[in-house]
Formats: C-alpha cells, structure tokens, sequence
C-alpha cells in the first residue's frame, strides 16, 4: 500500500511538471531537425522557414551543364582584360570577388573613363536570381555575361565578332575551349563564352549562418539577431524580401509611398524599367535586391546614392513601408542583415 501510495505521488509530480512544462513552452514544438536530437521550433522559427529558405549549393541550368572544364575556362574569361577594348578591364574589374563582388563604387568606371549608368550589382549568388540587371532586361547570368563585354561605355568591345577573333588568337583559350565543349568542333564562339561565365558564376554561392539556422541550427543566431529578423518580419520588410536570397525574385516600385530620390538625394530620377517596356506602371521599377552579403556592398541602390546601410534601411522604412523606424528598430533590422554575410568561395578567387 505504501508503495502503491509513493508511486501515485510520483506520477502527479511527473504530470504536474509536464503540464507546467506544456504551459511554459506553449509556443514552441519539438521537431528532429538536426542528426537524432530533438529540437524546440518557435513560431518565429516557423514563419521565417516559410518566408525563406536554404541556398543550393549550385545554381544549375539544365541549358548549360555545369562542369569542371567549363568553370575553369569560365573563371579564366572572368579575370581577363582581354575582354575589353584597351585591355583594362575585365568582369571583376566592377564585380570584384575580393569585396564580395562589387567595386563599392556608386558607378563603376568602363574602358574609356567614363561611368555607367547604374550601381554594379554583385555577382554573387547572382545566378539565383529571377532575371538580371535592374530592370531584368535579361533573364539569366549567361545573357548577361556577354552585355557588359559590348556596353560601348563599359568594355566597350565593337562586336562579338571581334572578341571571338581575339580570343582565338589566345593559345591558352584554344585549349581550354576544346575541353569546355568537346563535342564542338569550333568551340570559341561568342554564346560559349557568356556560357562559359555563366556555369562559373553559378557556382559563387554563399552560405551564411543564417542558412545554417534555416537549415534547423536554431543556436546560429543569438537572440539578438533572432529579435533582428523578428522585427525585420514584423515591420514588413518581407512583403519583399522573401525567399533563399531574402529579394532577387520580383519587381516593385521605389518610393511606393514617397519619391525616393528626395530620401536618396540622387543626382538623376532613374524611371527604371520603364525605359525598356515603354510601360507607365514601370516607372521608378526595379529588380528588389537580394539582401545576402548587403553588409558588404555599399553604396547602396540602383545608384550607389547612400552609403550607410542603417540609412538605407531607414530610408526603405519611408519609402517602401510608409513608417519611420526607430533607432532601434534600425539597429535590430542591421544585426539581422549581418547573419547574411557569408563567404566567398576559395577556388573562385585569383
């Protein structure tokens, strides 16, 4: 009877700690995420793993298979001057990977001195993007690795015809043509080359902790950057900024709710894609950014206009969410937005 009586205490004890337990952790769910141990998802876990998303290891194109000879042959037309008129310039020139893929200049400088029209955006995870450019005037990195080559103000080269005659002249790039494209019997060809860039820049993926936390590593972030991507959720900031690339997957218009350049000071009113779809519902539209490494890629916009990313994010909170965020909302967003720098692939770099 005694034991009886000690048995029945320990069982209320036990069902009381765990209804007490239920109550505590009423928000949180356990779930096996990471190897055989369990683990408690919140509901901000929750919302943020079906706002976002975990970043492929490669960008594929079933188009354009990507192999170790065509990456290679891709990577050397990447850092080759020789792409350019006057041999000054080449795809890293403005989209250098040793900062993360951009020049941290508002305009790059092309061949002849001059500067472009528009912010150089990075390459890096470039290829998961929906379209490229701005205003998504082409739809992949492979069309848009033969664009800057021909820019009359950026490389400035005069024809495709021309740099397939330079390059063909080029002992090295012979070889490395006929291993990229065995099945070819004249392998250098304009559209084999954007290809060639193409397959390599779809391998510049970078993963960042905050992929490590999307992928079920609930420590990878502190709860500060934890409250960051709480309050980046809440004050709106997703309406945009959705997916594995937190932007890169839409249009919308800058100054939704006010003129941008009267926050941005821009020297130029930019109309966006309306100046390629003649369309009056494109004016002031642009690409939305991907948000992966912005920490690192100043100045910010489609024109380079402000260099401070806490600004960009206030003036974004003007502009775009009809609310001015508070200091610290600010610094919440920013600590956020640093859990998406991650790094540059070694074999990439020179």
């Amino acid at each position: 009877m005694k034991n009886l009586l000690q048995w029945g205490l320990v069982l209320a004890i036990c069902v009381g700690c765990k209804n007490d337990s239920k109550q505590k952790d009423k928000d949180y769910v356990p779930v096996s995420s990471i190897g055989n141990k369990a683990v408690a998802v919140s509901e901000l876990d929750k919302t943020a793993r079906k706002t976002f998303g975990v970043l492929p290891k490669i960008a594929e194109n079933p188009e354009n298979p990507i192999t170790h000879e065509k990456v290679t042959l891709g990577k050397t037309l990447y850092y080759d001057k020789r792409l350019s008129k006057d041999n000054t310039q080449s795809c890293n020139t403005c989209h250098n990977l040793k900062t993360y893929g951009v020049d941290n200049q508002s305009f790059s400088i092309g061949n002849d001195g001059k500067p472009g029209g528009r912010n150089s955006p990075t390459t890096l995870n470039a290829a998961l993007h929906m379209a490229q450019f701005w205003d998504g005037r082409e739809p992949d990195v492979e069309a848009q690795a033969g664009g800057p080559i021909l820019n009359p103000i950026e490389m400035a080269m005069p024809s495709e015809t021309v740099v397939v005659d330079r390059i063909s002249k080029i002992e090295e790039y012979v070889e490395l043509f006929a291993k990229a494209f065995p099945e070819e019997k004249a392998p250098i060809t304009y559209r084999n080359i954007e290809k060639a860039i193409g397959a390599f820049e779809r391998k510049l993926i970078t993963p960042s902790k905050f992929d490590k936390y999307m992928a079920g590593d609930g420590s990878a972030l502190n709860k500060y950057e934890k409250k960051g991507m709480e309050t980046f959720i809440s004050v709106g900031c997703i309406t945009c900024h959705t997916g594995a690339l937190l932007g890169g997957n839409m249009y919308q218009k800058f100054g939704l709710t006010a003129n941008y350049w009267e926050y941005t000071n821009s020297e130029k009113i930019d109309n966006g894609r309306f100046d390629l779809t003649k369309n009056e519902a494109d004016k002031y539209v642009f690409k939305v950014p991907s948000l992966l490494n912005i920490e690192k890629t100043a100045p910010y916009f489609h024109d380079g206009s402000v260099k401070d990313l806490k600004k960009a994010i206030s003036i974004m909170g003007e502009t775009q969410l009809n609310q001015k965020l508070n200091p610290q909302q600010i610094n919440e967003i920013y600590l956020f937005l640093e859990t998406l720098t991650g790094e540059v692939p070694k074999e990439a770099l020179e």
